[in-house]
C-alpha cells in the first residue's frame, strides 16, 4: 500500500504545491520563500521520515500569514489523503521534545474530528517574521483539514526559535507515531467502527 499525495492548490494570495510520502525517510525539498518556516518544514520531514516537497510562492511581501496557513491546508488534505481509509494505523501519537530551554509535548488522534489546543508560554516573546506564534494558524489548518485532534502544549521556553522548533519536532515524531501500522489492527481503530 502506497500512502503518498501529491496536491496543488492555486489562489489569489497563494501558490502550493505539495508531494507527502508518509512511509519516506526524511527526503525533502523545500521552498515557501520564508526561510525560518522552510527550516521548520524540513525538520518535520526528518524527525516524522516523511518525504516532502514543498513549493510555494504567496504574497509575502503583505504579511506571511496566507502562505503558512495555506500550505497548513494542503499538507493536512496530503495527509488526509495519503492515509486512505486509515485502515491498520495506530491512530494516536505523542511525543515530548526538549530543544534547550523548551519543551513541548505533542499528542495527536487522527480521529476525523478536528481540533487544535496551542499552549505558549506567556513569557515567549516572538520575534518578527515566521515565529510560534505565527505557527499557530499552520497548525490549525494541518488539524482542520488533515481530520486530526492536535494538543500542542509548550510547557517553557524562553527563547521563539527554540520554542518553534520543539513544537515542530514533537509534531512530527507524534505524528509519525500516530500513522504508524500496527498488525493487530485489521480495520479501523475505533470501536466504532470508523473515523
Amino acid at each position: 500500500m502506497q500512502r503518498t499525495a501529491h496536491l496543488e492548490r492555486k489562489t489569489k494570495e497563494t501558490e502550493i504545491i505539495v508531494d507527502f510520502n508518509i512511509d519516506g525517510v526524511g527526503i525533502h525539498d523545500i521552498s515557501t520563500g520564508i526561510g525560518f518556516f522552510d527550516h521548520m518544514l524540513a525538520l518535520f520531514a526528518v524527525h516524522g521520515f516523511f518525504d516532502l516537497t514543498v513549493k510555494a510562492s504567496g504574497d509575502i511581501h503583505v504579511d506571511y500569514h496566507h502562505t503558512v496557513e495555506d500550505v497548513g491546508l494542503v499538507l493536512g488534505e496530503a495527509i488526509k489523503e495519503a492515509l486512505g481509509e486509515k485502515k491498520g494505523i495506530v491512530r494516536y501519537g505523542y511525543a515530548a521534545t526538549p530543544m534547550d530551554d523548551a519543551l513541548c509535548t505533542v499528542a495527536a488522534d487522527i480521529s476525523g474530528r478536528p481540533y487544535l489546543v496551542y499552549l505558549l508560554p506567556a513569557d515567549v516573546v516572538s520575534s518578527s517574521g515566521f515565529n510560534a506564534h505565527l505557527a499557530k494558524e499552520f497548525f490549525r489548518a494541518i488539524a482542520m483539514t488533515a481530520g486530526m485532534n492536535l494538543h500542542i502544549d509548550v510547557r517553557y521556553g524562553e527563547n521563539d526559535h527554540h520554542v518553534t522548533e520543539a513544537i515542530f519536532k514533537s509534531f512530527a515524531r507524534a505524528l509519525d507515531s500516530a500513522v504508524a501500522i500496527d498488525s493487530r489492527i485489521s480495520g479501523v481503530h475505533s470501536s466504532k467502527g470508523k473515523l
